[in-house]
């Protein structure tokens, strides 16, 4: 007979009870602890018994943190459920901010984002006074600048420490004791509690899983478009080491990627020729590297749409010179050439039919993920499952748009998932973003169209079966391939995981002086203020203002994106966005800076990121010509810094002498100012790249309206000053071109 929890505020006969999460509910609850417990085994029902043991104990509130906004969703649901007595809220970003402070008010249980709460923090919308639990889940995301490492110091600084207490829960922290140290550090974890599938308290609630490998060789077509690749890429290696790197085929991802920041910050301290040089040839790399490893692992259409787009991003006027050298490669231009001839499909397709097939006719009632690692992949995965008897596949994507391929919204990713689940789709064909935590339900076949080599993903996607019943596990690999290298750093990775976890079961890590963030806050001082514009909490600034003492007031700012006193508003670029400005018809900077000069007495523009005249095809005279405009036309002073730190560091200086030193205040005012409609005609003419203000003027005065720019002939337009033969020919292109979006 089944046995459930039996709690004053949980559901009854809704939990069933297990001996091993009533043992890590227990260590839980004597102060803050990381779980580490397997895909499907309840990490989420452990959170549950914590968080109404908390709840009945102590009153107060809870917070619930998860990564995405179907996550969120799902928990919400889950807890609605399992506490029905409890007042359950849902935030994200998709919520207007003053109803969140308004539901934070009266709820007991919230469940939300990390960014959300980050956000709301900063704004001074919520406090942690009397929050008496947090539960990060997937906590092996707290490193770095993340949200979840903001929450946790904000929660240890602002709440009672006789009544705080937090939960991490993973099913994978990583293989790096390291990084596993530094998660534990940035929650304030004092235990680790490790569970795993050959624990004895688990086996009863496993089922089996057999796991299959299936090699397959690479066909003769692609290996002859692989090996002219190859050739540019002995070519590209053999020019980094006549400039001093020692680069070879062979060199691995991750050390081109150190070579890569180590070059970053050399160009960024000093302007070093060679440098800029090898970090072009390394971006050539890396995408000759990806041609190479599509071809191999998965196959001519992927390969085909990835040459798509290189080219595409050769003929725009933005595209980097690495792409725009790639596609005027002879050899790379022969391999592409060679696509249009028939070339025999990736054998990893007709296994994926096979496989699929198999299980369906066996087993018609089953469920099957396939995971591929790119999006192309799965498009091509999903079309050659469309003739095969008794397979209903979809393909299954996140929510980021990209080239000619729109992403899925959170509405239409739920519908593929309730369909999933009822039968009309029998067959996924996923992305990562069905690997982690989405309420999926268990499968009978996940099938790896290719090895993933992180230990992290590779737990996530096998736990996507054996879960309720038996399983199956196929991973495809292509011989003499990268599926070779991924799996094996994959099978490596997950040995090492559970090697340190172990070491580390029950141990306090050593809570590490924060010197860093001392020091910075010392050299901001006390009581500097800066509001800052809620957008920019991305760049990272504001949590160093933060660190740094600042106090920082979120705001949405209709001028500026930083203001320090009555008089100096800041506007923050990074090179590339002050960049891409100046091409593409973008002219909104320009709007900005007329707008930031007209309000503010001492206006700041912060030009965050390296050199600004490498990074982008434009002529270094254009560049100017634009920093000379800002400064001299609109009056407003230009600050270079190297990264979001340095940024930050210049704000503190600049509040420091407003506020202290001249005993300024802070004063918002001023709104973006509306276009007169001399204005607007000059903006809707200087939006067709190639053409500036000053030509959108003289064009506007000549001709007199907008309309009759618009239909000037060639030979007219070339009639007015500053107008060439390209300027002309780009208005007559926009305007008489056909629309193919």
């Amino acid at each position: 007979m089944t046995r459930y929890i039996s709690h004053p505020l949980i559901r009854k006969d809704m939990i069933e009870q297990r001996l091993y999460q009533l043992a890590l509910t227990s260590s839980a609850l004597k102060g803050s602890c990381l779980i580490v417990l397997p895909t499907g085994l309840g990490k989420t029902i452990v959170a549950l018994m914590v968080i109404a043991a908390r709840l009945h104990d102590l009153g107060g509130k809870v917070l619930i943190l998860s990564p995405t906004k179907p996550l969120v969703e799902q928990h919400s649901n889950f807890f609605r459920q399992a506490l029905p007595n409890c007042t359950v809220a849902t935030f994200t970003g998709s919520i207007a901010a003053n109803k969140r402070s308004e539901m934070w008010k009266d709820s007991q249980v919230i469940v939300s984002t990390p960014q959300t709460i980050e956000n709301d923090l900063r704004a001074r919308r919520i406090d942690l006074h009397d929050v008496v639990h947090i539960t990060f889940d997937e906590a092996h995301r707290a490193v770095g600048r993340y949200a979840y490492v903001y929450i946790a110091e904000r929660y240890f600084e602002d709440a009672d420490a006789k009544s705080r207490l937090v939960l991490g829960i993973t099913a994978s922290p990583g293989s790096n004791p390291e990084t596993i140290a530094e998660v534990c550090e940035n929650l304030h974890i004092e235990s680790v509690e490790v569970k795993s599938e050959a624990d004895s308290d688990v086996i009863p609630y496993l089922h089996d899983r057999d796991i299959e490998w299936v090699r397959v060789e690479i066909p003769s077509g692609i290996m002859e478009l692989k090996q002219r690749v190859e050739k540019v890429l002995v070519d590209r290696c053999g020019k980094l080491r006549k400039l001093g790197f020692n680069v070879f085929e062979k060199t691995s991802k991750r050390e081109l990627l150190d070579l890569q920041s180590k070059l970053q910050a050399q160009v960024i301290e000093k302007s070093n020729r060679d440098a800029f040089s090898a970090i072009s040839l390394l971006a050539e790399i890396f995408k000759i590297k990806h041609a190479i490893e599509l071809g191999e692992t998965q196959g001519v259409e992927a390969l085909e749409r990835y040459f798509d787009r290189l080219n595409a991003e050769a003929r725009s006027r933005s595209g980097s010179k690495a792409s725009k050298r790639l596609v005027m490669d002879p050899e790379m231009r022969a391999a592409m050439k060679a696509l249009s001839s028939p070339i025999k499909e990736h054998p990893k397709l007709d296994a994926v039919r096979r496989i699929v097939a198999d299980q369906l006719r066996d087993n018609p009632d089953s469920r099957v993920i396939i995971f591929t690692n790119f999006r192309d992949s799965a498009l091509m995965v999903t079309k050659a499952l469309e003739d095969v008897d008794g397979v209903s596949a979809v393909r299954f994507v996140g929510q980021a748009s990209k080239y000619r391929d729109r992403g899925l919204t959170q509405k239409q990713q739920t519908e593929i998932i309730d369909k999933f689940k009822s039968g009309e789709y029998n067959t996924l064909v996923a992305t990562s973003v069905a690997e982690e935590g989405l309420d999926i339900p268990s499968t009978d076949l996940v099938l790896f169209y290719e090895p993933v080599p992180s230990e992290i993903r590779t737990i996530q996607r096998k736990g996507r079966t054996g879960r309720k019943r038996a399983g199956r596990i196929v991973v495809l690999i292509a011989k003499g391939s990268s599926d070779e290298a991924a799996y094996w750093i994959s099978t490596r990775k997950e040995s090492k995981m559970m090697a340190a976890m172990s070491d580390m079961h029950g141990s306090i890590p050593i809570q590490k002086p924060r010197i860093e963030q001392k020091q910075l806050a010392a050299f901001a001082g006390d009581d500097l203020v800066a509001y800052v514009d809620h957008r920019e909490v991305r760049s990272g600034v504001a949590a160093i203002l933060e660190e740094m003492g600042v106090s920082v007031v979120m705001r949405t700012l209709e001028i500026g994106d930083y203001v320090v006193s009555d008089r100096v508003g800041i506007e923050r670029k990074t090179t590339s966005d002050f960049l891409s400005s100046l091409i593409g018809g973008r002219r909104e900077l320009f709007g900005q800076i007329s707008d930031l000069a007209r309000t503010y007495q001492r206006p700041v523009l912060i030009l965050e990121g390296g050199d600004i005249y490498n990074i982008r095809q434009i002529h270094p005279n254009a560049v100017r010509g634009a920093l000379a405009s800002i400064a001299i036309d609109f009056g407003v002073s230009i600050i270079m810094s190297k990264d979001a730190e340095d940024t930050a560091a210049m704000i503190a200086a600049i509040a420091r002498r407003e506020q202290q030193d001249h005993g300024r205040e802070i004063m918002l005012h001023g709104k973006r100012s509306a276009m007169m409609l001399p204005e607007q005609q000059e903006y809707v003419v200087s939006a067709i790249s190639n053409i500036g203000p000053v030509v959108a003027k003289n064009l506007l005065r000549h001709f007199g309206t907008v309309a009759a720019v618009m239909g000037a002939t060639r030979e007219e337009l070339m009639e007015v000053e500053l107008v060439g033969p390209k300027t002309a020919d780009r208005i007559r292109e926009v305007v008489g071109g056909e629309y193919k979006g």
